[in-house]
């Protein structure tokens, strides 16, 4: 890169345990550099390792005017929020937040310093020296698991394009950047009127701004994913120019009837009326984004069972109601040369936040609020379903688990079969879902069990178990799923469905699942 960095920091200079070492990218509000670390390897108060290696996300929010810091506050607030709210294992992770204080260094002083996972490179980078790479449909399919689990929650990312999209070392995919991200009220959200004209779709190019900024649906994502799937398939836009003025130009043309896509021919047959139900012209003809998902598994060949599939490490404990992680995804990266020497260690001051308690209204939008179920539990219940990135273990499914197994009893206790608290767990099992990396704890719980991990282990065993069933077995995904967690998925395979030992268990979960799930939802 030859540009200037937002943030140059000198290779050598140190924040906290780490020390900066070579850049990795810059953009217009930030630049990212890699990390070593050089002290304690303990995370800030989650008691988790931390790597040798991050990124390290300088942002200058102790300089420029009040105007630019007022705004750069505003874009970072919009990701602590969202990753406060979300945890996802298709966002990229964070460890901490610093801030720099180092008054001899006007440039750095004041500095917010967000420490994330290191990827091996963006999307982007990846195009650059791979046009149409071989992985293309599978990081097409994971990308768009991320936005359903965003769209799920309420949640529109509003600048999808392959330099917000980081590969890891594995070769999945994470969605990063998302300080133009926006909670839905209604069918709108409000976000900065900044875009990327390539990935916009026609209704946002020249909408109307507001006090609140633009106006936006998720509907945009799926225009931008589908404009991501073409590149990404063929290495060509869907609409002709050779500039992204022309091709926003074009776009207009196209959204007032005046010109057609430009499909490229070299798109495969089965991603062909994927991208063109996602280019519709206007935002209420695109398709929507869980059938989108469906659609896109089954072109890219991920509709297939798989093992236990990589989830993000849990990072806290939930306690109470529930605690959150922070986390914020990083810039797109992309490689540089540029580098300095010198530094020393100013003195650093963790800012990383705690959650407050979340409402009894948490993930209202797919879990209802007037069924009875506790407020308490609510959190943690939404937050194990937006840790697995399978469409079917929903918010709705887990609560009608825990309704079906213990009528919501955290006391419950079951000798004789060896099994307690609130989703009936067997201790000995329980052990090794804990944890979200598919690791066991170190000892097997004993009686009465934690109710956060009880919740938590169901959400992961869940999303291990759903892969694992045979495709096209009759009946409701969702109560299979759950079918299997009371026997096993070999079970259920066997028995190409219910085992008619557990119909009558099935039976009142499929109503608590339709109580539990919004209108229009089921």
């Amino acid at each position: 890169m030859t540009e200037p960095y937002a943030v140059p920091v000198p290779k050598g200079y140190r924040v906290g345990v780490w020390e900066v070492r070579d850049p990795i990218a810059t953009g217009a509000f930030g630049s990212v550099y890699e990390g070593r670390r050089t002290g304690d390897p303990a995370g800030p108060g989650s008691g988790e390792e931390l790597p040798r290696t991050a990124a390290l996300k300088f942002l200058p929010t102790g300089t420029g005017t009040p105007r630019q810091l007022a705004h750069l506050r505003e874009l970072i607030d919009r990701e602590v929020e969202l990753h406060r709210r979300l945890k996802q294992p298709r966002l990229i992770r964070m460890y901490d937040t610093l801030t720099v204080d180092d008054p001899g260094r006007p440039a750095l002083d004041g500095a917010t310093v967000l420490v994330l996972e290191k990827a091996e490179r963006s999307l982007s980078a990846l195009l650059s020296v791979d046009p149409r790479p071989a992985a293309g449909p599978a990081l097409l399919a994971q990308i768009c698991e991320g936005l359903a689990q965003l769209h799920r929650a309420g949640w529109v990312h509003g600048d999808l394009k392959p330099a917000n999209v980081l590969l890891m070392k594995d070769g999945s995919a994470r969605l990063a950047d998302f300080n133009m991200a926006a909670e839905l009220e209604g069918t709108h959200a409000y976000t900065p009127a900044f875009s990327t004209p390539d990935y916009t779709p026609p209704e946002l190019l020249w909408s109307e701004i507001g006090t609140r900024g633009r106006q936006i649906r998720p509907s945009a994502d799926v225009w931008a994913f589908g404009v991501l799937a073409h590149l990404v398939l063929t290495d060509s836009f869907p609409l002709p120019g050779g500039t992204p003025t022309a091709r926003r130009d074009a776009a207009a043309a196209y959204a007032r009837g005046t010109d057609e896509l430009r499909l490229s021919p070299e798109l495969p047959d089965a991603w062909r009326q994927i991208v063109r139900d996602c280019l519709s012209r206007t935002h209420a003809d695109r398709v929507a984004t869980d059938a989108l998902l469906r659609r896109v598994a089954e072109a890219a060949g991920t509709d297939r069972p798989r093992r236990l599939p990589r989830l993000r490490r849990r990072s806290t404990v939930i306690a109470s109601a529930t605690a959150a992680t922070v986390a914020i995804a990083a810039l797109g990266y992309g490689i540089s040369t540029w580098a300095d020497t010198g530094g020393r260690t100013p003195e650093v001051k963790s800012t990383s936040p705690t959650a407050k308690a979340t409402p009894a209204t948490y993930g209202s939008a797919e879990l209802r609020t007037d069924q009875g179920i506790p407020a308490v539990y609510r959190p943690m219940i939404v937050d194990a379903a937006h840790g697995c990135d399978q469409a079917d273990v929903t918010p709705a499914l887990i609560a009608a688990m825990l309704k079906a197994e213990s009528n919501f009893d955290p006391k419950l206790s079951d000798p004789g079969k060896d099994e307690y608290g609130i989703a009936r767990w067997t201790p000995r099992l329980l052990r090794w879902w804990i944890r979200a990396d598919g690791r066991p704890v170190k000892s097997i719980p004993k009686p009465p069990l934690s109710v956060p991990d009880s919740i938590a282990g169901l959400g992961h065993y869940l999303c291990y178990i759903e892969p694992n069933l045979t495709p096209g077995l009759p009946g409701d995904k969702r109560v299979l799923i759950a079918a299997a967690y009371r026997t096993s998925y070999k079970r259920v395979n066997a028995a190409r469905g219910i085992p008619p030992e557990y119909r009558d268990y099935c039976k009142r979960l499929t109503q608590y699942l339709k109580e539990y799930t919004p209108p229009g939802s089921w």
